[in-house]
């Protein structure tokens, strides 16, 4: 008897604005025949593939399976097409789902009736609870229970279910934090856009919490981000455990046994750099960062030039900037003189030009609803 092909899903990974192009050459490297689109990457694939692209993206901040898409314009007759989706393939009799419902340039744009007609379509399939849910998608009132995002768009509706659960940004390591911290996600956005070759020495002078030291860790050492967190799939009753191992297995196998080149982290707050290194500890890569308390001016790689990635305050959220322009020349004094190259994140255009050196935007997105640039300058043959 024949083999029976795996069942091919329509998979997205979710990107801020901006990272689209660099998310795609991520999952095609790992394996994803991946699409560039509008807040991510699309790609077709098995329950693999959305394994894969959950355990190895650094850069997606979720991934869902779009279950069914249809058009449709009256309450009645989107109750009719829920009705048609094979719920029973995603949700445990019984559970507790959630729905996250937006509509726009459309017949239908209440969104409540909407979730209410998408739950009457659900129940004729399977039973089970499901309850509304606003606010931003990384809110703490989403309970762990599956996700279903129901978007309605010119008349079309598309219901997704999410794989991830927390958001991907979320690794696990990072349970102490400074001021004002970044995503893990855009972290590595940083240095993959910025192109900081693993072979190279790396420091971020203004570590705070660790965040960039720690995902050059990880990327160097070839550890999955995904590997020591849970995820939405595996509650799903068409989950494949045996294949989930598997992969688990053989990322744990590609682990390299240490990073190929220094990787540093320093920040004048002592607190700081306590809670860099329990985060790093947490991560599995506390050997291969050196963290230690000293200000801007002694922190980075002195005698040896190579990488400074950062991202240092831009005063939308710590106050005026005038205050900093002499942090952003002092950055710029640290740059020059060692030969090193830089990548950082900016908000004004004002700081940057104290660091008196020519710049080059290389995305533009956006950090905790700001408005941001990463920025690339100074030696590159660092």
């Amino acid at each position: 008897m024949a083999a029976i092909a795996p069942a091919r899903l329509a998979g997205f990974a979710v990107s801020a604005p901006g990272l689209e192009p660099w998310l795609t050459a991520e999952l095609r490297s790992i394996g994803l025949d991946a699409r560039e689109d509008s807040g991510g990457a699309t790609f077709e694939g098995t329950l693999e593939h959305v394994y894969r692209a959950n355990l190895w993206s650094r850069l997606a901040s979720r991934v869902v399976v779009r279950v069914s898409s249809f058009r449709v314009r009256a309450l009645g007759e989107l109750a009719r097409r829920s009705a048609t989706v094979p719920w029973e393939e995603w949700l445990t009799p019984g559970s507790a789902a959630q729905l996250r419902v937006t509509a726009r340039k459309s017949r239908l744009y209440h969104t409540g009736a909407i979730a209410e007609r998408v739950m009457e379509g659900m129940a004729r399939r399977v039973r089970a609870e499901a309850s509304v849910v606003t606010g931003d998608e990384d809110d703490e009132k989403l309970t762990g229970a599956p996700l279903i995002m129901v978007r309605l768009a010119r008349d079309v509706c598309t219901i997704s279910l999410d794989s991830s659960g927390a958001l991907l940004h979320r690794r696990g390591y990072r349970q102490a934090v400074a001021r004002a911290p970044m995503r893990e996600t855009l972290a590595a956005a940083m240095l993959a856009a910025g192109g900081w070759p693993a072979r190279m020495p790396m420091t971020d002078p203004l570590c705070g919490s660790g965040t960039i030291p720690i995902e050059a860790a990880l990327q160097s050492r070839d550890i999955a981000p995904g590997l020591h967190r849970a995820f939405a799939f595996e509650h799903w009753p068409r989950h494949e455990a045996d294949r989930w191992q598997t992969l688990r297995d053989e990322a744990h196998a590609r682990i390299r046994p240490a990073a190929p080149a220094p990787i540093s982290g320093s920040d004048r707050d002592a607190g700081a750099i306590e809670a860099a290194r329990e985060n790093a500890a947490r991560a599995g890569v506390e050997a291969d960062i050196e963290f230690s308390e000293a200000p801007l001016s002694r922190g980075a790689m002195s005698g040896v030039p190579g990488w400074i990635v950062t991202n240092p305050p831009y005063g939308v959220r710590v106050g005026e900037s005038a205050p900093l322009r002499d942090l952003y020349a002092t950055i710029g004094r640290v740059v020059r003189g060692g030969g090193h190259h830089l990548v950082m994140l900016s908000a004004d255009a004002s700081l940057e030009r104290q660091l008196g050196m020519p710049l080059r935007t290389i995305v533009a997105t956006r950090n905790g609803g700001i408005a941001v640039r990463i920025l690339s300058g100074g030696d590159l043959s660092a």
